[in-house]
């Protein structure tokens, strides 16, 4: 039995297939034919591309069926669907490694959060270019390697940073304000699995000083998007959004304030749902359970 405050451990099956009738009951009927009880079920079609989705949450105690079984036992639905299904336990915590660089607030967000068992990941590692969070992360009990890059470096620092994730079973990857472009050389060996924050203005304001930009052109709106890093810069799948309301009162200093607010709430929500398997890319979108 676990600890009275620990939830009991799940599976949870995160499925898409062409929309047609029968998923649901086979699904349910096949963890009901092994015994299991559904704590949580989400579906979502997308009448568009015809495209059906779910979440399918269920008790792994009791279950009539061992861990490695499961997906074996279960093909004769993915073949019948067409499903395409990821098995994912929730008791098992993915490894999970920080990038930063100068600025603080979402790597000391997510080293708060994370410290007091928000995130369901084990922190394997922070790694930055820069020297200046080695205090903070000696503090809260993690591994930090600095990196330093350079224009002609760069191939080499990503080598080097490639190396550490291997040998630190990294599985996540979490821009926290990393003020560096990863090449296809790093993206192309985490798909989905390396998550950016940044401002939300653009296409617009690109470039040094957004927030002045911002304000030069007197903006009503601003916010931060959070998603998954692609080859394309900027334009992966977004898992999460935030906007906050801005008048002719806020200078730079307030608007950059707000920014970095909405910054460290987005990519921490981000961060929480693909760490509790809520989140399903399908081209260059993503359907994000509830």
């Amino acid at each position: 039995m676990p600890p009275a405050d620990r939830p009991r451990p799940t599976g949870v099956l995160l499925l898409s297939c062409p929309d047609r009738r029968g998923v649901v009951a086979a699904v349910a009927g096949f963890i009901a034919d092994h015994d299991g009880n559904i704590v949580h079920a989400e579906q979502h079609v997308d009448p568009v591309e015809g495209v059906f989705f779910q979440r399918v949450e269920f008790e792994l105690d009791g279950l009539g069926l061992g861990r490695d079984e499961i997906l074996p036992a279960f093909a004769p639905v993915v073949e019948r669907f067409g499903l395409t299904v990821d098995l994912h336990l929730t008791d098992v915590r993915p490894r999970m490694a920080i990038l930063a660089s100068r600025q603080p607030h979402c790597l000391y967000d997510l080293l708060t959060r994370w410290r007091t068992g928000e995130l369901a990941a084990q922190l394997a590692v922070v790694v930055s270019n820069h020297p200046d969070h080695a205090e903070i992360c000696e503090h809260m009990g993690v591994a930090y390697v600095h990196l330093p890059v350079t224009p002609a470096t760069k191939p080499d620092q990503e080598r080097a940073l490639l190396s550490e994730l291997r040998r630190r079973e990294v599985e996540l990857v979490v821009l926290a304000r990393y003020m560096q472009i990863l090449t296809p050389a790093v993206v192309d060996v985490y798909p989905n699995r390396i998550i950016n924050i940044h401002h939300s203005f653009l296409p617009a304001f690109v470039g040094a000083n957004p927030y002045r930009q911002a304000h030069d052109r007197g903006v009503k709106l601003i916010g931060a998007t959070a998603h998954y890093v692609t080859s394309d810069l900027d334009e992966g799948p977004i898992i999460d959004q935030e906007v906050a309301r801005a008048t002719h009162r806020d200078d730079v200093e307030g608007l950059t304030a707000k920014g970095r607010d909405l910054e460290t709430i987005v990519l921490a929500r981000a961060v929480r749902a693909h760490l509790e398997h809520r989140v399903l890319v399908y081209g260059r979108k993503t359907v994000v359970f509830s």
